[in-house]
């Protein structure tokens, strides 16, 4: 499904107490493929309780380079109002670091 110049992280973090995927998952993970010949997010998926939000999530990253921290996390804050704003943009914070140490950028 995935071409071989791709790569998967998953970055994760707490998302609120009342969020229900707290209750669901205990925390909020974020996977990403990445093409590495390029950084493009290639694929994304969130634990998320409606499939809407993950379809809606795809939208915020693929297409965009894993290393344009600043424009992706501005769209985050500009379009994304679900109680997992914040756990969704420290997940991709923290799989970006993954990607960065693994290929040394």
């Amino acid at each position: 499904m995935y071409s071989e110049h791709t790569c998967y992280v998953v970055g994760e973090s707490k998302a609120p107490g009342n969020n229900a995927i707290t209750k669901k998952y205990d925390s909020f993970f974020a996977g990403f493929v990445i093409d590495m010949k390029n950084h493009e997010i290639v694929d994304v998926e969130c634990t998320a309780m409606m499939d809407i939000t993950v379809y809606f999530v795809r939208s915020l990253f693929i297409g965009n380079k894993i290393t344009e921290e600043a424009a992706i996390e501005q769209a985050i804050r500009e379009r994304y109002f679900g109680s997992s704003q914040k756990a969704l943009i420290v997940a991709f914070k923290q799989a970006q670091l993954k990607y960065c140490d693994i290929m040394n950028i």
